[in-house]
């Protein structure tokens, strides 16, 4: 193919961010592909910039994707973008980027603005190794289960939620994770009202409560990853003495033991107590002060 499929970032909310390398290339597009037409047309217009525009979202990418690629192979370049960020992360793109691949055509990527790496760099946790794990399943069984499968990662956690769940997703944060966990809330980066609110879980779930203002505009979460497993822990044994604990016990307080007969962490034992703890939602399920891991 001789036509070229450009993967351009786009502000996240400040239009100053746009980059030269981004407007020259959405000048010189034949076409830009977007996820919402409005939205980027009032981009475009801010930047100056007339090109045509064509929609590609999640609803109509399978059926829009070999029309791009007939233009692709006539030889025209296509910019591609998202209303915010980077295409493809928690956005659509993937089906053309991965077929225009296939065909044989270059594509190429324009960096920069990324609500990820934004809320990374302001965080304050460990950046040097982190998994972005996008929008949490937004029906609770499933979200807790989801987190549940999270509680011994040992990287930083991404997400994106959106503002009505935050309180919700905070919660079952704190409740599958551990309420003592380090986090982040990120709201509005880049824009006016950009805020951090910074604590552990169970702060921020709390917070979450009773400021109205947590809960507005675009959120992204950063949560410090789990501490590791002591070393030489027997696994069957730490899971076993949880167990025992656990019928008698509130999480937190069969966690502290557990870890101390075991050796292993009180993150790890306090994991293992909550995700056997079956009801997410009881009172017991975020420990005490004193007995936070």
């Amino acid at each position: 193919m001789s036509g070229q499929l450009q993967v351009v970032a786009t502000p996240i909310g400040n239009l100053a961010d746009l980059s030269a390398r981004a407007r020259t290339a959405l000048a010189g597009a034949d076409v830009i592909a977007a996820e919402d037409t409005r939205h980027t047309g009032a981009l475009l217009k801010a930047a100056g910039i007339a090109t045509p525009l064509v929609s590609l979202h999640e609803h109509n990418e399978a059926q829009r994707t070999p029309a791009l690629l007939a233009r692709l192979a006539a030889g025209e370049t296509i910019a591609l973008v998202s209303d915010a960020g980077m295409p493809l992360l928690s956005d659509p793109g993937f089906t053309l980027v991965q077929q225009a691949v296939r065909a044989g055509c270059t594509v190429t990527v324009i960096p920069g603005p990324s609500a990820i790496t934004a809320a990374l760099a302001v965080a304050a946790l460990p950046t040097d190794r982190f998994c972005f794990e996008g929008f949490l399943p937004a029906r609770a069984p499933q979200r807790r289960a989801a987190l549940a499968a999270l509680a011994h990662e040992p990287r930083t956690l991404v997400f994106f939620e959106a503002p009505h769940r935050i309180v919700a997703v905070l919660r079952d944060l704190a409740e599958q994770l551990g309420a003592g966990r380090e986090a982040v809330v990120a709201r509005e980066l880049t824009k006016a009202h950009e805020t951090i609110y910074r604590g552990t879980l169970r702060e921020l779930a709390a917070r979450a409560h009773t400021d109205e203002t947590l809960a507005r505009g675009e959120l992204t979460l950063v949560v410090h990853g789990a501490a590791p497993a002591a070393a030489g822990v027997d696994e069957r044994l730490l899971r076993h003495a949880v167990a025992l604990l656990s019928k008698e016990l509130p999480p937190g307080r069969a966690a502290a033991i557990a870890a101390q007969l075991t050796g292993a962490s009180r993150a790890a034992a306090y994991a293992l107590a909550i995700r056997g703890a079956g009801s997410a939602g009881s009172a017991d399920a975020v420990p005490d002060e004193e007995e936070a891991p």
